[in-house]
């Protein structure tokens, strides 16, 4: 479950701050978010890490290991189990999060997995990424999210985390692939 009730480890609990203004909605009784931004390399070589299982921890470091459970890589149905430390917890255990494929499109540089089961709280959560060609071999990384809601927890604090932790891996893509250049 999120660490809802250590404030040194996040504080999702509580009023929300009223200055606090983020892109998200509440549609389907779901609450949305979204962050994007630019990475400085072609569209191709960005698609070739963020699509493959076996390369997420090159660039969301805090997911230590990510394991194949079913199904056939890129295809709808594929399950995988991610272990680390995405989502701190109170009694500093790793957490773990299985994810099935819902989609994934080559052709249009974009896919989506639902949580199915985990120990951060997040079950039946989906992730969207969307890759556009953005020009001059820089591409725009579209990363939306929606979560169920989580009872005594401040919409505004959830949708923040997780587009901070998200807003840092789509930093983190960039420099994972400077180092892949940086040893062939």
């Amino acid at each position: 479950m999120l660490a809802v009730n250590d404030p040194n480890v996040v504080n999702l609990q509580g009023g929300c701050p009223r200055s606090l203004h983020l892109a998200s909605e509440v549609r389907d009784g779901k609450w949305h978010g979204n962050v994007s931004g630019i990475v400085e390399a072609p569209i191709d070589k960005v698609w070739g890490m963020v699509s493959s299982t076996r390369r997420l921890s090159e660039w969301i470091p805090m997911v230590e290991r990510c394991t194949s459970l079913g199904g056939e890589e890129g295809v709808r149905g594929y399950t995988r189990l991610l272990s680390g430390f995405m989502f701190p917890q109170p009694d500093g255990e790793r957490s773990w999060i299985k994810e099935k494929l819902v989609f994934m499109d080559s052709s249009t540089h974009s896919y989506a997995y639902v949580m199915e089961a985990s120990n951060v709280g997040l079950d039946g959560s989906v992730n969207s990424l969307r890759l556009k060609d953005y020009g001059e071999d820089t591409t725009l990384i579209e990363w939306s999210f929606e979560v169920n809601p989580l009872d005594g927890v401040c919409e505004d604090n959830v949708v923040d985390y997780l587009g901070c932790l998200y807003k840092s891996c789509i930093k983190r893509i960039e420099y994972a692939l400077e180092a892949v250049s940086r040893k062939v």
